[in-house]
């Protein structure tokens, strides 16, 4: 069975974008849908209170929100709150964290600024929630994209930058770096040298690993760099976007191990699988041989991972996920890294 047909025959909701859909012949019950492994304890995120979110404290006057499923973060000062993404799967429950904290502790909570990570929508679609009396800040590829997409959910930086930008607000400072694209082209890296904390978005999940094809992420070999240039920082909490835990330098380590191990079995793989009698068997039909091969070459890859991490990193069992990741990055080994294969005679 290809790749496809066991990813849809296993899972059932198949990828048209980043959009999950079902089939629109039935309807999954519980009892359609697989079983997976327990999730393991690295995994575990915070319990949720009655409105579905989690404040934390990072350090002093940092704090991280989440829902378990997406994370933002804010800081409290003497002239007002800075908040970093505005994931609408959190929303409305931002402003109540903000609220809660600054109540407790006696400061403004007026939000000022807002400093963007990124363009997409899954981390800035509440962003308009705050309206327009604040700054908020981007990389100008951000702004770019922003005014292409014309989401009036997600205002354009008011101020932008191309390599670098310090955030100074009441007395605290935030150092913005682009160091090139990543999950996406105008990803940055949000460094708080006074609390101890990066915070980068979309590459490394705290306990997890990555989602389809690295994360839905545009660079490959940006994407398997990133978490080095993420370790040259000193900090010891890393706010990473997704799921309920903040982040350590040893879920940084452990990422880089599962990509080192898709990347090293994508190599074998392409070494070791042999396309000549695919396509013999498919003559003329080069599309479906291409399809079965480079479907052999990935499930081949992706099968020791799988089993190494499964207990290890949540959502590893869930085969697709490190099926795609895996085409992604042997087909990166192919076509950005060379060679694709041998030169004929």
């Amino acid at each position: 069975m290809s790749l496809r047909s066991r990813a849809a025959a296993r899972d059932g909701p198949r990828i048209q974008g980043e959009i999950v859909t079902s089939p629109a012949t039935s309807a999954a019950s519980p009892a359609d849908l697989p079983e997976y492994a327990p999730v393991p304890a690295i995994a575990k995120g915070a319990p949720l209170n009655e409105h579905g979110y989690h404040v934390r404290q990072v350090e002093r006057n940092l704090y991280a929100v989440t829902d378990n499923v997406y994370m933002s973060a804010f800081l409290t000062t003497p002239d007002g709150v800075v908040i970093f993404d505005a994931p609408p799967n959190i929303g409305h429950n931002i402003r109540r964290a903000v609220d809660e904290v600054t109540t407790a502790n006696g400061v403004t909570n007026q939000v000022t600024h807002m400093v963007y990570s990124h363009h997409h929508a899954d981390h800035q679609g509440a962003s308009f929630l705050f309206g327009g009396d604040i700054v908020r800040i981007g990389h100008e590829e951000t702004r770019r994209l922003l005014l292409r997409d014309g989401d009036a959910a997600r205002p354009v930086p008011d101020v932008t930058f191309s390599d670098s930008y310090t955030l100074e607000v009441g007395g605290e400072h935030v150092e913005l770096a682009w160091h090139g694209p990543n999950h996406s082209p105008d990803n940055i890296y949000i460094h708080f040298p006074g609390h101890d904390t990066l915070m980068f978005i979309d590459v490394v999940n705290a306990g997890w690993i990555p989602i389809y094809n690295l994360n839905l992420s545009d660079d490959v070999i940006g994407y398997s760099g990133a978490p080095a240039i993420a370790l040259d920082y000193p900090w010891t909490h890393l706010i990473s976007g997704h799921l309920g835990r903040v982040a350590t330098r040893e879920d940084v380590a452990l990422h880089q191990q599962y990509i080192a191990d898709i990347e090293a079995s994508s190599r074998e793989a392409l070494a070791s699988v042999n396309p000549g009698p695919i396509f013999q068997h498919y003559g003329e039909n080069v599309w479906a041989a291409v399809r079965a091969y480079l479907d052999a070459v990935t499930e081949h890859a992706a099968a020791p991972v799988i089993a190494k991490y499964t207990g290890v990193l949540g959502g590893a069992d869930i085969d697709i996920y490190t099926w795609t990741t895996t085409f992604a990055i042997m087909q990166s080994i192919r076509l950005d890294r060379g060679p694709s294969g041998p030169v004929h005679p």
